[in-house]
């Protein structure tokens, strides 16, 4: 009992020195960001007609900690799980090791391939459809913190759901899912990106469509790379059996 119990000790301080170096990373990318962070500003608004406007000193600072906040977020996920992996890797066998952290960089290039897509894809064109409804009904004022609360919605949803396929391929390598499940339960993955799609889209029906298309379009992309992977480590498996 009492072995057990500095094992569970053992266990809970290795995870808090993981945490901790995990929000180290976090906090030295953030502030690197902030010293930067007036040029990324400068990138992210030069295609504008006019500048934004603040209604306070404040929007100025919280727009900066956004903006720093998703470079820091960006850096700090492959760290992070690198920290996972040491954290579990006792427990895994030396296959497992390999297949876990061969897909750490996959998530770092997803993310940011996710935000890429929602800035320079769905952003451009949603944004510009919102405003032609405008016409000459209304005059635009764009202040700081709605513009670039707007453009979070639009980008930063998609660096995390673009992580899907690695997530399903490292699943699928576990030997946890498989791609027979994914096609049986296709209709309530679509029903869930469906509404993931309105909940993070402005509410209009063009908004829906174009994030609606490449969620499902990511799914497929997983069904079939796991049906790759799948089939990889059966052909693994029987030449394993055969060895021996």
């Amino acid at each position: 009992m009492e072995e057990k119990a500095f094992q569970l000790v053992d266990h809970l301080d290795e995870l808090r020195k993981r945490m901790i170096l995990t929000l180290a990373a976090f906090f030295v990318s953030l502030i690197a960001a902030f010293v930067f962070v007036d040029k990324i500003y400068s990138f992210l608004v030069k295609d504008l007609p006019t500048k934004l406007a603040v209604l306070g000193p404040s929007d100025i600072l919280w727009v900066y900690l956004k903006i720093a906040s998703v470079f820091a977020l960006a850096i700090t996920i492959p760290i992070a799980a690198y920290q996972v992996w040491l954290f579990v890797r006792p427990a895994l066998n030396d296959r497992e090791r390999k297949v876990t952290l061969a897909y750490i960089p996959a998530l770092f290039l997803l993310f940011i391939m996710g935000i890429s897509f929602g800035y320079f894809v769905l952003f451009p064109i949603i944004l510009n459809f919102l405003v032609s409804l405008a016409g000459d009904l209304f005059e635009m004022f764009y202040t700081t913190e709605k513009y670039f609360q707007f453009m979070m919605q639009m980008t930063l949803p998609f660096g995390f759901l673009f992580e899907i396929p690695v997530v399903i391929m490292f699943l699928t390598s576990l030997g946890i899912l498989n791609p027979y499940v994914l096609q049986k339960s296709r209709k309530y993955a679509y029903f869930i990106l469906i509404v993931v799609s309105i909940l993070i889209t402005p509410p209009d029906f063009l908004s829906d469509v174009l994030v609606i298309i490449p969620l499902i379009l990511l799914y497929e992309c997983s069904v079939v790379l796991s049906k790759f992977i799948f089939k990889r480590n059966q052909v693994k498996s029987i030449a394993l059996d055969l060895h021996t």
